[in-house]
């Protein structure tokens, strides 16, 4: 996102970005961005937590009106939780984030894609692979 922002604002249109991967965002130098120490996908805060998006949401626009320096990263101080522990977590076999609505829907999806695959790479039928105007 960080290099379709740098686009836009060469072409007169500010932006700020919101990331969860601050050493990416500052390897590509958006002009604005806030940081938050949270999950990757988490970016506006946390699910079913209102009060935070908002916050977030209000901090990302309080930068776009306020922010001047070029690369600006504004470091957000909310936490996604009381402990760190969902750093070593999140990427564990367990995922202890995922409801099991969300797990199952997630299985679902791979299910699909992986039946999608294999359908796209069946070898076609004698019949259709033949001339016919013979």
């Amino acid at each position: 996102m960080g290099l379709v922002a740098r686009h836009l604002e060469a072409n007169g249109i500010p932006t700020v970005t919101f990331s969860c991967a601050r050493d990416i965002t500052a390897a590509v130098r958006p002009p604005r961005a806030v940081f938050l120490d949270y999950p990757l996908g988490s970016t506006c805060g946390r699910p079913h937590d209102p009060a935070n998006q908002r916050a977030v949401i209000l901090a990302g626009l309080a930068l776009l009106e306020t922010g001047r320096t070029p690369g600006e990263i504004v470091d957000l101080s909310y936490q996604w939780s009381t402990d760190e522990s969902w750093k070593r977590l999140i990427f564990s076999e367990e995922q202890p984030f995922l409801s099991d609505e969300a797990e199952a829907r997630r299985q679902a999806g791979l299910d699909a894609a992986r039946a999608g695959k294999r359908r796209a790479n069946a070898p076609l039928p004698e019949s259709l692979g033949t001339d016919r105007q013979g």
